[in-house]
């Protein structure tokens, strides 16, 4: 019998017991998912030494202790380039610049009095893969919309690419054929005038109800539903409009995919840039109850409705998985339940693949070996249980 792991271990390990709190007098949000008498079983090819935080740059989130729809903000994964900039929300102040009618210079008070746009969204990071699946968060977001701020600069007729650039920078060697230059860069990602003009693009302050943390983008952060991580830039200082395309290192050289593909009987290499979020799912947990075992699985994509979810075990046929009622946000991320009934004792192999609406099916991984970078993986993904 493989070492399982009790609600109460579980308390232990995300500090309740130590600040001598028990179950009662805990926010439902922060407690595991489990039920009195539930245990888990953890993964055999999950890292003995898992750290949520290797590097000072880097949170993960432990996708075993999947509490609810919503992650909360200490927990959200966060990864950047240039640190963690302190900006001051007193004196924070987002230009808006370039093709518009009128610049603006916009204090936090001053952008939450334009409106108070809330949504249920989840994301991962586009480099988020196997065997931890912990760059990935779902939370809830409230801020005001981006159309709002354009309209009230005004977009001029000519601007064609929205650049949104954060607080964060560094140096950085670009390289032109033979000559390289040190230049200071800033992050900065951009999307077309058309997207950027949705009713659904908002600029978030708040995440769960509370203001954003510095690891969130602190005081305001852009929020693209249906996108990967990269593009929500976060401490966001300026939103310039221009005509031309946006080619900065994050943009044109850093958040790319490269594939082959056959196009008129030839295989093709093509570059396409890192944007909205490719159909995915994985098994986040394993539990037991007394003698059935229950696999939860975690779906990520861009909105499109989900079709089915189903479960595979070690060589067996595919079995449906049942949604969870309680994640049924469009942009939110997706849990899906399967009950596994006479588990023979010993190691098995969990997979769980996903279907949209249009009929496209989450990849194995060998339908991807044509892509040479590992961003943007969202192949099936088995994990090893022992029972």
């Amino acid at each position: 019998m493989a070492n399982e792991t009790t609600r109460r271990d579980m308390l232990k390990r995300t500090g309740f017991a130590a600040a001598g709190l028990g179950v009662l007098g805990v926010p439902e949000w922060a407690l595991p998912a489990l039920a009195q008498g539930e245990t888990l079983v953890p993964f055999t090819d999950w890292p003995a030494n898992f750290n949520p935080n290797p590097a000072p740059d880097r949170r993960l989130f432990n996708t075993q202790t999947i509490a609810g729809a919503v992650t909360p903000a200490d927990q959200f994964f966060t990864t950047q380039h240039y640190g963690h900039p302190v900006v001051d929300p007193a004196t924070y102040r987002l230009k808006v610049s370039g093709l518009v009618n009128s610049s603006l210079s916009l204090s936090l008070d001053e952008i939450r009095k334009m409106g108070n746009a809330e949504m249920e969204l989840g994301f991962e990071c586009s480099g988020n893969r196997r065997p931890l699946q912990g760059l990935i968060g779902n939370g809830r977001w409230t801020g005001v919309p981006l159309k709002t701020v354009l309209d009230k600069a005004g977009l001029k007729a000519e601007a064609r690419e929205i650049v949104f650039f954060g607080a964060d920078k560094g140096p950085e060697e670009v390289e032109f054929r033979a000559q390289k230059f040190n230049v200071e860069q800033q992050y900065g990602r951009s999307m077309p005038r058309d997207k950027a003009l949705t009713s659904e693009a908002f600029l978030a302050y708040a995440l769960n109800g509370q203001p954003l943390t510095r690891h969130q983008g602190s005081p305001l952060r852009l929020i693209v539903p249906g996108w990967y991580g990269a593009p929500n830039v976060k401490w966001l200082a300026e939103i310039h409009a221009q005509e031309d395309q946006y080619l900065g290192k994050f943009q044109a050289r850093w958040y790319r995919t490269l594939k082959g593909e056959m196009i008129n009987g030839e295989m093709k290499w093509v570059e396409s840039a890192i944007t909205h979020l490719q159909l995915k799912s994985f098994v986040a947990r394993v539990t037991k109850a007394g003698s059935s075992h229950k696999v939860l699985a975690v779906v990520l994509n861009d909105g499109t409705p989900i079709k089915s979810v189903e479960l595979k075990v070690d060589d067996g046929p595919w079995q449906a998985m049942t949604a969870d009622p309680s994640t049924k946000a469009r942009y939110g991320w997706k849990f899906y339940n399967y009950t596994w009934n006479g588990a023979a004792p010993g190691e098995h192999t969990l997979v769980s693949r996903v279907t949209d609406a249009t009929g496209r099916v989450q990849p194995t991984e060998q339908e991807l070996e044509n892509k040479k970078t590992f961003l943007e993986d969202n192949s099936q993904h088995p994990r090893k249980v022992t029972v």
